[in-house]
């Protein structure tokens, strides 16, 4: 058992679960195995097959369509034609000529076979000898067992039965020594031959036949040779089979790894992505997924320091405030008003902060939905700067407005008029020393409106520009600084819901521009 393996068992035991115990050949790999060594003995079966039990039927097959094909060739020259033998009137026999030379124009199908043409009283008119073996069924020769040169019998017994039956019975194919049709042959004979047989209008009877070599002596040494094949097969397919298992299942096992890092608390883990497939998209997805979970828990963290800081302070003052008008200033009036006063408004602080993370909640989860009417944009960004007027008053700031064009858009008026007032309130919060404040609205070629929202304060780092819209995310200048760091979360929400591009623009030292599009 792996040290990782120790400690997802003993985080299991410490969750009051049961440690899941995995059995071995439950792996990947040898399921892998096990499906290789499945599929061989598959093939090696479907080879045994057509091999060994297929070979002689297919081949038998592919030799009667073979017959079949000269005979009918022959056939048809033969219907097309007058009578292949007349005689004259001193009653010698005419061979026609240009029937002949048909006959031999197809001479070429004929390798390798016995072929006949007899007439309707069962003569051979022409005969071809063409067995490779030089022995026939159908037309023995008793010389031909010690002689090169056989000789065929054209109007042998059984030649002359055959020609009667085919007469009588029409087209027949089948395969020598048969019992049925010639009982007089030895029925364990070495030989085998395939016979095709056609009737030609009653006229002709055209009869093609060939040996059939020793197929099941192929079929035999075959099947002799399988169990040698099949262990073969099967070691190189194991040990295949192993080697790619072990290929295979590597960068699984480097992402069960890292999960488990991930499980303690390692975000910081990443698996190497090498191959361009399935495999290292899910590797890179697993490093996303381990960049943004360690992301979340480091704002978790965050938000765990600013709430706590935000949530510390009100509650200590009202606390003590509390305390103090309960112990000691109970009868001065004044003492006590001033007292609860502070009492309130850190209540107010905690109302705040509660409502903007429900208000967060809503906006994210998408259960409060954009309600769009068609307004101008200027005209709502003009009453939302009218509030800050008193605001930049009293702080002698300036706020510049540019909202003299009417810019109409489809979108939540109530909504859009959070996102203004969030942005105006950071702008507020950020101003720089000059109190230099700047509201645009402005309408795009493209049809849109440009909305930004301008301070001359600090500005933004480069490296917090990426998460300045995340929700309790503050760069370090504001570290320390009162707020719920909501604002901006709820402003993001809000525009994503409408669909609406945003971002900002800053240089640390000179200030930034908050901006979003509209239509």
């Amino acid at each position: 058992m792996t040290q990782t393996e120790n400690g997802a068992q003993a985080a299991a035991r410490e969750k009051g679960q049961t440690p899941k115990r995995h059995c071995v050949l439950n792996t990947i790999s040898h399921k892998l195995t096990g499906f290789v060594i499945l599929m061989s003995a598959v093939l090696l079966l479907l080879v045994w097959l057509l091999s060994v039990k297929m070979l002689e039927p297919i081949y038998n097959y592919r030799v009667k369509e073979e017959l079949s094909h000269a005979a009918q060739v022959y056939s048809e020259i033969l219907r097309e034609n007058q009578d292949l033998v007349s005689r004259d009137t001193a009653g010698r026999k005419i061979i026609n000529s240009k029937l002949m030379d048909e006959l031999r124009e197809n001479s070429g199908m004929l390798a390798g076979k016995c072929f006949e043409i007899a007439d309707e009283q069962g003569r051979c008119l022409i005969g071809s000898h063409q067995i490779q073996s030089g022995r026939c069924m159908l037309h023995p020769d008793p010389l031909s067992l010690f002689s090169d040169h056989s000789t065929p019998q054209w109007d042998s017994p059984q030649a002359v039965d055959l020609r009667a039956a085919v007469r009588s019975r029409g087209n027949m194919d089948f395969i020598l020594p048969n019992a049925h049709l010639f009982p007089d042959i030895d029925p364990q004979t070495d030989m085998r031959q395939m016979v095709v047989c056609r009737n030609v209008d009653n006229r002709y009877t055209v009869i093609v036949s060939t040996d059939l070599e020793r197929v099941d002596q192929a079929a035999g040494v075959i099947k002799a040779q399988m169990p040698l094949i099949a262990v073969g097969l099967l070691i190189v397919s194991i040990a295949g089979a192993y080697v790619f298992g072990k290929w295979f299942t590597r960068p699984i096992r480097a992402l069960s790894g890292a999960a488990r890092e991930v499980a303690r608390g390692n975000y910081t883990v990443r698996v190497q992505a090498d191959a361009d497939d399935e495999l290292g998209m899910l590797a890179e997805d697993f490093n996303t997924m381990a960049r943004e979970v360690g992301r979340t828990s480091e704002l978790q963290r965050d938000l765990i320091a600013n709430v706590s800081h935000d949530l510390r302070t009100p509650l200590t003052l009202i606390k003590g405030y509390a305390e103090t008008v309960r112990d000691l200033s109970g009868d001065d009036k004044e003492k006590r008003d001033a007292q609860l006063n502070v009492i309130a408004d850190e209540t107010d602080r905690l109302s705040a902060l509660v409502n903007s993370v429900m208000e967060l909640s809503r906006y994210s989860s998408g259960t409060q939905k954009p309600q769009r009417v068609h307004f101008d944009l200027a005209q709502l960004c003009e009453e939302v700067a009218y509030r800050y007027e008193n605001i930049c008053e009293k702080n002698g700031y300036t706020l510049t407005t540019q909202t003299d064009t009417p810019c109409e858009v489809n979108a939540d008026p109530d909504m859009m008029s959070r996102v203004v007032h969030n942005l105006l309130a950071n702008a507020v919060h950020h101003v720089g020393s000059d109190g230099f404040l700047a509201l645009r609205v402005m309408p795009q070629p493209d049809g849109k409106v440009r909305v930004e929202i301008e301070d001359h304060g600090a500005g933004i780092a480069k490296e917090d520009l990426p998460y300045i819209f995340d929700k309790y995310y503050r760069s370090r200048s504001d570290f320390g600084k009162v707020g719920t760091g909501l604002g901006l979360s709820i402003t993001k929400a809000i525009l994503i819901s409408h669909g609406y591009a945003f971002g900002v623009d800053s240089t640390p030292g000179e200030g930034s521009v908050f901006w979003f599009t509209a239509q």
